[in-house]
């Protein structure tokens, strides 16, 4: 029998979320974006289970894009990264993908005539990541209208829209808005998730949602259910031994947890080889019976180690839930010093992913 760790994908949360991310971007017009194996979700499932509810999709990379194609999902899809290759400009023009330039090694690609997909141009507003200058995008424009290529967006990215004290997000809107006003008839984007929780935030044309999408929170210091966002990802392993612990006795590697009162200790079979991260410090909280259990001693590749004082009849084969209803992943990643971002894609693939809810929504025609 295989262990019972898994990661439950929650397929209605997952349309839940995004519809809220609509909600929140009407007027504007939200993509669903579903790079990095659709946030350790499954691009294909994730992409599939959202196919009624966007007209349009958004990865980092050509083979992402390529994974959606062969699931039959015949949507626009956006290169957020652009192309590696000058070759993979031809199979973006063939597979209608559209291709975000940000460099001019990409443009150059594009004025030889590798290929004539749909473009969108990035613009650096503030990040210095990717991205040309304010001021070079009328001239690389007209360079590709030379080369016969409509340029047909323009985006940015946000560096800190997270932090609703910052004021760089509304520096980034004011560079981006000034220098693509008058491009003409062409779609502006600029909002990531937390962009759509942003008062007053101007959103354009088109919003790119991510990891809001997954139930994960985009905001510094607010978990998901603040947000009305509910947890696609529960990941749950099980009790597989407990033990009674003397005052004194230390658990783990490193001895960093002692007893410092008689305790009734419970073993869970997850570890950081699962990609439950082992940073977590003690008091991380897991759910089990109703109740929180506190993680003592050092997480292990395949183990880790809980309270069981406050679960009494907590028992060998009972479910323990590590992040997802109860638990918010948001949570467990302030405990290990990092974001949701970096656990939900962390989960590893000897964790199996089960689905629950309809695998594909149904398409209205009347939101998108």
């Amino acid at each position: 029998m295989p262990r019972a760790t898994v990661a439950r994908i929650h397929l209605d949360n997952l349309r839940h979320n995004f519809r809220i991310a609509k909600e929140r971007a009407a007027p504007a017009r939200a993509m669903a974006v579903v790079k990095a194996d659709g946030y350790g979700h499954g691009i294909e499932r994730v992409a599939r289970a959202l196919s009624g509810d966007t007209d349009y999709y958004a990865v980092a990379c050509l083979e992402e894009a390529a994974v959606l194609r062969a699931a039959g999902l015949s949507q626009p899809v956006l290169l957020m990264q652009g192309v590696h290759e000058a070759d993979d400009l031809r199979i973006s023009e063939a597979e209608n993908f559209t291709v975000v330039v940000h460099s001019p090694h990409q443009l150059d690609w594009l004025k030889a005539g590798h290929g004539r997909p749909e473009v969108w141009l990035k613009v650096n507003s503030g990040m210095n990541r990717l991205g040309f200058a304010p001021a070079d995008l009328g001239r690389v424009r007209e360079q590709l209208a030379q080369a016969g290529i409509r340029v047909a967006g323009v985006m940015t990215h946000f560096a800190c829209a997270d932090d609703e004290q910052s004021q760089g997000t509304a520096q980034q809107t004011e560079v981006f808005d000034r220098s693509t006003t008058g491009l003409g008839d062409i779609v502006r984007s600029v909002a990531n998730s937390a962009a759509h929780f942003r008062p007053g935030q101007p959103l354009f044309d088109r919003t790119r949602p991510g990891i809001m999408v997954y139930g994960g929170s985009p905001m510094l210091e607010r978990y998901g259910p603040e947000l009305g966002l509910k947890a696609v990802m529960t990941l749950e392993s099980r009790l597989i031994a407990t033990r009674e612990l003397a005052t004194g006795d230390a658990v783990g590697y490193g001895e960093t947890w002692r007893a410092t009162r008689p305790t009734r200790m419970g073993m869970v079979c997850i570890g950081y080889g699962d990609g439950y991260p082992r940073h977590a410090v003690n008091g991380t909280p897991v759910w089990i019976r109703g109740t929180r259990a506190p993680l003592i001693g050092r997480v292990s590749m395949d183990m880790l180690a809980v309270d069981l004082g406050d679960i009494p009849a907590a028992t060998i084969g009972d479910t323990v839930e590590l992040w997802g209803e109860h638990i918010p992943v948001d949570e467990v990643a302030a405990c290990a010093g990092t974001i949701s971002y970096e656990l939900l894609t962390g989960v590893t693939r000897r964790v199996p992913r089960v689905e629950t809810g309809a695998s594909t929504s149904v398409n209205t025609g009347s939101d998108l």
